[in-house]
């Protein structure tokens, strides 16, 4: 029997996806193996990169590695396409936030937020690109932030980072492109991840509400961003690259 069209499935490719033990990147590895992929698993907590594993259904397989090391990552990559064969796809949704208004920042927070949240993509990118380790036509979906594109106090270094992943996507796309390679990120506003449901419950009720009410169509769930990324990752979005897909409900729009 025929199968039925669907240009969003993921049916024969391999994605590599970072921050996979929890939040969004979790939601991205589970869904991508539902849609058809085999996935590779970065985290750096393995009893819940295992956990995550487990709903995958024989699709899943995790590497724990800390991604602030970044002298290690070439020879992860290369361990990866040398046990797993070459990549179609890759998610970078590992990242930190830290709060911290410009006079009390120090080095070491910000240097920790670029190292995760960019610097690591960046690297991982770099040992992508060859023709031994990604397959033409393969897709590069790095997860930004609205924090990169409107102000918000206290976020300068965290906005900062999430900013160069969506300049660096722009000239990654034009680079790649001769071999049809597509890299574009995808900015969601807030999600009700776990860590952001604790950080919600901390808040007095007039702050709670006012955050909520800031998003005309609700506060976000992870499900919102893996399924932007599975759009990116597939063949529905062959002709889309460099280009920043924000996922906020309708906060940025007001």
């Amino acid at each position: 029997m025929e199968q039925p069209f669907n240009p969003f499935s993921l049916e024969g490719k391999t994605i590599l996806v970072t921050g996979a033990s929890s939040g969004i990147g979790r939601q991205c590895a589970i869904d991508c193996s539902k849609m058809g992929a085999k996935v590779v698993a970065i985290g750096r907590n393995q009893e819940r990169l295992d956990s995550a594993v487990a709903e995958m259904e024989g699709k899943g397989v995790s590497y724990s590695y800390d991604l602030a090391n970044l002298d290690g990552i070439k020879d992860l990559i290369a361990t990866i396409v040398e046990t797993h064969g070459k990549l179609d796809g890759f998610i970078h949704a590992a990242g930190i936030e830290i709060t911290s208004p410009v006079k009390l920042s120090k080095p070491e927070e910000y240097e920790s937020l670029f190292k995760v949240n960019y610097m690591s993509a960046f690297e991982i990118v770099k040992n992508l690109c060859g023709i031994k380790t990604f397959n033409k036509g393969g897709s590069i979906v790095m997860i930004s932030s609205i924090s990169g594109v409107i102000a918000r106090k206290g976020l300068s270094a965290y906005a900062a980072s999430k900013g160069a992943l969506m300049s660096a996507a722009r000239v990654m796309a034009l680079e790649m492109a001769s071999r049809e390679i597509r890299v574009n990120t995808v900015s969601p506003g807030t999600i009700l991840t776990p860590m952001m449901q604790k950080a919600l419950d901390a808040m007095k009720e007039e702050d709670r509400q006012k955050r909520v009410e800031g998003f005309p169509l609700g506060l976000g769930q992870t499900t919102d961003i893996s399924n932007a990324c599975i759009y990116l990752l597939s063949d529905a979005s062959r002709w889309v690259t460099g280009q920043n897909l924000v996922v906020d409900g309708g906060y940025t729009i007001q």
